[in-house]
């Protein structure tokens, strides 16, 4: 889990990662284990990397984690059952920098899920993550954080940046949370995803918004049929 280092009104940038883009290829010729389910909120291996997923897109079947969660070789769950391969990701985190409040933060990957898996868009503590255009984080409202490593936390939100945002009041993590799912319940009692969780800014809990991450890969879709 990468790091940010800064004060809350941090205003230079000391140094600041390359942005990169990758578009992964064809999937290998794998069998997923039919009995494997994938959902929000599970924990996925990439590699060496453990992280956590994000959010389930069950008729695209598509998953969403941090971009900085990549590895090599294909996905799997906790026990190595294969459930899919990258198709994108962007990662722009800065490791050890002090940045601004205004410099923009791009992290996610997305994940092609197997044929032959099931999926589902349940959290782990039983409630549908679903997702609404209207609903955003917005300063001072709450949210809740589902990691592998520390279970679901919550608080509110502290501040609302350039497509990233920090959280505060009772939101934890550890190394093994990365691209967990960030999320508000609304007045209707929905789970509404805000936010695919990135690192600490500070001592402050940070995510990439969840609108920016949705542009980002349906411009990375378009690129990709473009031969971008």
């Amino acid at each position: 889990m990468a790091m940010f280092v800064g004060g809350l009104r941090a205003a230079a940038v000391a140094a600041v990662a390359v942005p990169m883009f990758a578009v992964g290829g064809p999937a290998p010729v794998a069998s997923a284990d039919p009995g494997v389910l994938v959902y929000p909120g599970m924990e996925i291996h990439q590699g060496t990397t453990r992280c956590t997923l994000g959010y389930v897109d069950p008729a695209a079947r598509t998953g969403y984690t941090a971009g900085h969660c990549r590895g090599n070789g294909p996905v799997t769950d906790k026990d190595g059952r294969f459930i899919g391969t990258m198709i994108t990701f962007r990662d722009n985190t800065p490791d050890g920098a002090t940045i601004a409040t205004d410099h923009q933060i791009s992290d996610w990957e997305s994940i092609n899920i197997a044929a032959d898996v099931m999926v589902n868009n349940i959290l782990p503590g039983g409630r549908m993550l679903v997702t609404d255009p209207a609903v955003d984080p917005q300063r001072g409202a709450p949210v809740c954080h589902f990691g592998v490593v520390t279970g679901e936390t919550c608080g509110t939100v502290d501040a609302v940046n350039n497509g990233w945002f920090t959280m505060s009041n009772g939101i934890v993590s550890q190394k093994g949370d990365s691209g967990g799912p960030v999320y508000t319940i609304t007045p209707d009692n929905r789970a509404v995803l805000v936010g695919v969780f990135n690192s600490t800014w500070g001592h402050f809990p940070a995510a990439v918004s969840w609108s920016a991450t949705d542009q980002q890969t349906g411009d990375a879709v378009v690129q990709q049929a473009a031969g971008g």
